[in-house]
């Protein structure tokens, strides 16, 4: 229980994630017999720059296993960890880094890098005996807004909807527990308007439901329709989020975007988007609306609509600062996506929150579509107080125990921390 330990070994397993698929969970055994545990997210929508996961390849498990990765931490980062102090993470981080030798964590593997460096801050809080939101954050630390993905498109569901994720958040709360019984309230009464409008209630991915609808209009209609007859006004006590995920959609060699039968230029696109929100004002919120090829425009619609929405970059930044760095100059979207597993360590993942909070950009904190029971991402989103998070509907257990964790750390801090409110220069009403 002491901050003499240091790390005694370090190993890997293979286990499964939400889809049924490989991932890494990584151990951290220190000195004084403390153990840190982490299992790493993997996402279905990815941005081509991500940081590399590791897959097998071959015939087992359709070639998506993790052994190879697995085997990495086993050797190589066992023997460059053993006897280094676990309390340094940004240390800890660039050990691996440097043991890697690539940019993008190609040879032992983002996954790798990452199941390690989760699972050294956790060894490290449960050494000194502190919650994990605590030794990462200290003293100023904060419950998020959360976004929850309660109809599925896309790459997240086998169905016609080209937006790949409609979100739901609570605006008008008293606490953190409040906010997330208002989304309960309405992600039931979802169901309910669903099936009387005569569609399927199958989930996605991220727990919302999956309806074969042809357009996005109508999903956003369906959230009004709920949010209404739960009992709350669209904007003013539930606003609603979109994830178009344009990447998915859009040609390259076209420059085009072939969305709901269409074959959208960029303007078109933009005066689409905007069209939606004049229509749908409660929408406050619009991530990856162009591609992550597609700087210029995604640049241009920031100038001319970023101070009436907020406009979240996902694919574009792929959590990695040095690519953020080039997004500020070019004054591309307002806000970041933040996933660990984009950039693949503890420390790399803080240092792209702190590069958007010093150059005024919020963050949303957000997990993946392939997720494991692990809530680490809830208590990094306190942490860092990044104001926003997305874990998924108020369904399948390894989204809800994110959402539960955030509620025992309210109870823990018993009215010491703030709940994080929408930011008030993006009009919600």
């Amino acid at each position: 229980m002491a901050k003499s330990a240091v790390i005694e070994s370090v190993k890997a397993r293979e286990v499964f994630d939400s889809r049924g698929n490989p991932t890494v969970e990584a151990d951290v055994i220190l000195t004084d017999g403390t153990l840190g545990r982490a299992s790493v997210p993997s996402g279905a929508s990815t941005g081509e720059l991500e940081a590399t996961e590791l897959r097998d390849g071959g015939n087992r498990v359709e070639g998506k296993g993790v052994s190879k990765a697995v085997n990495n931490v086993n050797t190589e980062i066992n023997d460059a960890l053993k006897g280094v102090s676990p309390f340094n993470q940004a240390e800890i981080d660039q050990i691996m880094i440097d043991l890697d030798g690539t940019p993008n964590k190609a040879r032992l593997g983002a996954n790798a890098i990452l199941g390690v460096s989760m699972a050294t801050a956790r060894a490290a809080a449960n050494a000194l005996g502190t919650p994990l939101y605590r030794y990462l954050g200290g003293v100023n630390i904060e419950l998020p807004q959360t976004f929850h993905n309660v109809i599925n498109g896309g790459a997240h569901a086998d169905n016609g909807i080209d937006f790949q994720e409609f979100m739901i958040t609570p605006l008008k709360k008293t606490s953190f527990r409040d906010g997330l019984e208002k989304i309960a309230n309405t992600y039931h009464t979802l169901k309910k308007v669903l099936e009387d409008a005569g569609f399927q209630t199958g989930l996605g991915d991220e727990g919302g439901f999956a309806p074969d609808m042809k357009s996005t209009t109508e999903a956003v209609e369906m959230l009004y329709k709920a949010i209404e007859q739960a009992g709350y006004k669209p904007g003013i006590d539930i606003g609603i989020a979109l994830d178009a995920a344009s990447s998915e959609f859009y040609d390259k060699d076209a420059k085009k975007y072939n969305f709901e039968g269409h074959s959208f230029n960029a303007d078109e696109m933009a005066n689409y988007y905007k069209d939606l929100k004049k229509k749908f004002p409660a929408i406050i919120s619009m991530e990856d609306p162009f591609s992550e090829d597609d700087w210029e425009n995604f640049a241009k619609f920031t100038k001319d609509f970023g101070d009436q929405v907020q406009l979240v970059g996902d694919d574009i930044f792929v959590t990695n600062p040095s690519i953020f760095r080039k997004g500020i100059k070019a004054g591309v979207a307002n806000s970041i996506l933040i996933k660990l597993n984009q950039i693949g360590s503890v420390s790399e993942t803080i240092e792209a929150i702190r590069l958007a909070k010093k150059n005024g950009y919020t963050t949303m904190i957000s997990h993946r579509s392939g997720e494991t029971e692990d809530p680490f991402v809830a208590d990094f989103a306190v942490a860092v107080s990044g104001g926003q998070l997305k874990a998924g509907a108020m369904a399948r257990s390894e989204r809800i125990a994110k959402y539960n964790e955030l509620l025992r750390i309210e109870e823990e801090l018993n009215g010491q921390a703030s709940v994080a409110q929408f930011p008030n220069d993006v009009d919600a009403d």
